[in-house]
């Protein structure tokens, strides 16, 4: 039997009923065969990047968090969109890990997903992650794209329940693993 993908998710919200947060908690329901999908802790933990900080040594979570993304086989981002771009804990965390060495992203699939209230579903917010993405040098996924909106009516008790979502994140998951496979050497 091959090796499963080790997938991490990256959940930009740091909010206790997020519906981001529901969506990547069912993620691991929805992963095709062959895929294995954990959750990264720790993005709150980080101090806001400077410099200065940096020069002292890297903070235990950030420098655990780039082997994480080092080890994993692909990311998903799971984010919602703050002010038409992505939320500032995501921006931080990214730009505290971008400075790691080796960087963690470059070369790496990436796949992202958002969802928000309204009827975009963070599309602004992903659109400014694909142009962050792009520096890292990681390897996005570009189709299918994930944008849930009204999400408020698709999550029930912290999870992702409405079925057609759950399969077009679910086709977007095993196109992922495909990704992965074409381009990470899986």
């Amino acid at each position: 039997m091959a090796t499963p993908l080790n997938v991490v998710t990256l959940c930009g919200s740091l909010r206790r009923g997020s519906y981001n947060a529901a969506i990547a908690r069912t993620l691991p329901e929805l992963a095709p065969e062959g895929m294995r999908i954990t959750a990264l802790e720790g993005l709150g933990e980080f101090p806001l990047y400077d410099a200065d900080l940096q020069a002292e040594g890297f903070p235990a979570a950030v420098t655990a968090m780039g082997e994480a993304v080092r080890a994993a086989d692909g990311v998903i981002f799971v984010t919602p969109e703050y002010n038409y771009s992505v939320p500032g804990v995501l921006k931080n965390g990214i730009d505290w890990l971008s400075r790691l060495s080796p960087p963690p992203f470059a070369g790496k699939p990436v796949a992202i997903q958002s969802a928000s209230m309204g009827v975009l579903g963070g599309s602004r917010a992903q659109y400014h992650l694909r142009q962050t993405l792009v520096f890292l040098d990681a390897l996005a996924l570009n189709k299918p794209e994930v944008f849930v909106g009204a999400a408020q009516t698709k999550v029930t008790d912290g999870r992702l329940t409405e079925a057609g979502t759950r399969e077009f994140i679910g086709t977007q998951l095993k196109a992922f693993a495909e990704f992965i496979a074409r381009v990470g050497g899986k």
